[in-house]
């Protein structure tokens, strides 16, 4: 947490809480307004980023060829029903027709008869109409036989539809457990400097609030662009089939389009990023002041931990309601260009069919995959802003991911234990090139001697330990234990020979038998007593209800400090 520094005496002006807020912008924020930790890091562009999560579903190659196929077989029935439809419509505007009609009279005589009576838009209509006869009213029957299978359309879309998604969310479910595993793989692989140099709230924001986001925008946007995209193509190529001067109208509308989807997504990307750098710098804040709850109380810090609380959570805040405002304008947006496109389909249709160029039915039915076609695209620009999300998010992870590993071992593991012989020759180390910290270190410990390294803070005390256990590499010099070159040995020989207490103790949920054993999971109930008396663990476990089956809660609250630090 952000440390209090001697500060000059404020204005008298200021209020108390002023007071506080320049105290803590004093105190060392970072210049891009995060607490504790560096930022995240420069983050990839949106394309290579997508096209690196979407080959995370490589391995689902074949499965993904079923959802097309699948997908494809549910928009062709989607997009046929309103063509049918619309002969439904043309059944009863021919039928209402014709009932006004004379019987008996053929329909180039009644055509023949407007037009001399100057009616020649009715005229035009009427010649267009096909099996037209006088009379003869609304077929009953065809009219119900072309709405059953109107019906039986839309219910056959359905549940290819559903399959298409059941499909879908299986692998993308698949495809995030898979990307959580790799996660997993890689914080077990990277270094300990890596943990030293990056937040732990941070962290863990990457791999909680990351991750989950992450799924969430391919299980949702997954399915909607794939069927958008289907869905499109099989619109566009029955408007063009019913008129194509009607469809040409139609796609005036898509170079407005364009332009929204490019006046939005690019400042929508950069305040998505920012969205989650926000947040991961709030999860940094909650997670050390709720680590550090006790130590905000000794020395009262409540108020000031609130204002840094305060201040963070408006950062993100702002930070969200923008990126969701600027991305919620997709919507209306596109709608507004589909509706324009919209109006000029109705009054073009309506001059065609008054010219006898197309029936109504027909009209309707172009009318409807143009509302669809505005439709799905207005899908594909909501998708897109959730793509931004999701990336953005996926950039964090692929850093993440990305960050160099451990240096891989080349020693042995067949190392026998020596009586422990520790010596340190010419041995040169530092955490960053422009900051050496040591340059010429030799020491011996000898089997059975008891050494105490003293020194100011920051000397490099706990580095010896470091550097022994090989959590950190040096740059130069040996170490060797028992006259063996410590980098001669894989890292798990060497420090299955060590034994480390460390200056911040950490106890895993479970019992005290548990957390005794876990560096060798098989100890025998034996060997877990003989290392109890060895280090007077013994002694106060037996004072407990429940001895070695007592269960330690998350931050062992329920044993003392010195108890955590003989149990570890």
């Amino acid at each position: 947490m952000a440390k209090r520094n001697a500060q000059p005496e404020a204005p008298k002006e200021l209020t108390e809480q002023e007071k506080l807020e320049l105290e803590l912008e004093e105190a060392g924020r970072s210049a891009d307004g995060d607490w504790g930790g560096p930022p995240p890091g420069k983050p990839k562009n949106l394309g290579p980023t997508v096209k690196r999560l979407l080959g995370l579903l490589a391995p689902f190659k074949w499965l993904l060829a079923t959802v097309f196929a699948v997908g494809s077989i549910g928009v062709v029935l989607l997009v046929l029903a309103p063509k049918v439809l619309g002969e439904a419509t043309n059944v009863v505007v021919e039928g209402f027709i014709q009932g006004q009609m004379p019987e008996g009279a053929t329909q180039d005589q009644i055509v023949e008869g407007l037009r001399q009576q100057g009616e020649d838009d009715f005229a035009n209509m009427i010649a267009a109409m096909q099996n037209f006869n006088a009379g003869a009213g609304i077929d009953f029957e065809r009219l119900a036989g072309i709405l059953a299978i109107v019906l039986g359309l839309y219910v056959a879309a359905s549940l290819f539809n559903w399959l298409q998604g059941f499909v879908i969310n299986r692998v993308v479910q698949k495809t995030v457990r898979g990307l959580r595993e790799d996660v997993e793989n890689k914080v077990h692989s990277l270094p300990l400097g890596y943990y030293d140099s990056m937040n732990r709230g941070e962290l863990l924001s990457r791999l909680t609030n990351d991750l989950d986001n992450i799924g969430q925008t391919l299980s949702q946007v997954f399915s909607q662009i794939v069927t958008a995209l289907l869905t499109l193509t099989g619109v566009l190529f029955m408007m063009f089939w019913i008129d194509w001067r009607l469809a040409l109208i139609a796609l005036i509308t898509l170079p407005l389009t364009a332009i929204v989807l490019g006046g939005v997504m690019a400042p929508a990307q950069g305040l998505f990023r920012k969205q989650w750098r926000r947040t991961g710098a709030l999860n940094s804040i909650v997670e050390e002041t709720y680590t550090g709850h006790t130590l905000v109380k000794v020395f009262g810090r409540e108020r000031e931990t609130l204002v840094q609380f305060q201040e963070e959570n408006e950062q993100v805040y702002n930070a969200s309601f923008k990126a969701q405002f600027v991305s919620g304008l997709m919507f209306p947006l596109m709608t507004f260009v589909g509706n324009i496109g919209y109006v000029l389909v109705a009054v073009a249709g309506g001059l065609f069919v008054a010219a006898g160029a197309i029936l109504v039915g027909d009209v309707q039915a172009f009318i409807q995959y143009s509302q669809q076609f505005t439709q799905n695209m207005s899908q594909l620009g909501q998708s897109g802003s959730m793509v931004i999300s999701g990336a953005a998010s996926a950039e964090r992870v692929f850093e993440l991911l990305d960050a160099d590993d451990e240096e891989a071992d080349t020693g042995t593991d067949a190392v026998e234990r020596g009586a422990g012989r520790v010596d340190f020759q010419h041995v040169k180390f530092s955490y960053s090139a422009d900051k050496p910290l040591i340059e010429d270190l030799s020491l011996v410990v000898e089997p059975g001697q008891t050494v105490a390294i003293v020194g100011p803070t920051g000397a490099g005390k706990t580095t010896l330990v470091n550097l022994l256990m090989r959590f950190y590499e040096i740059d130069g010099g040996r170490i060797l234990l028992d006259g063996r070159d410590t980098r001669d040995m894989t890292r798990q020989a060497l420090r299955a020979q060590t034994g480390m207490v460390l200056q911040d103790t950490w106890l895993f949920g479970g019992t005290i038998r548990d957390n005794i054993a876990y560096g060798r999971p098989d100890a025998s109930e034996d060997e877990i007593l003989e290392a109890a008396r060895a280090t007077y663990v013994d002694r106060f476990v037996q004072s407990l209800p429940d001895g070695y089956d007592t269960v330690i809660d998350e931050d062992a609250t329920n044993l003392s400090q010195g108890e955590k630090q003989l149990i570890t």
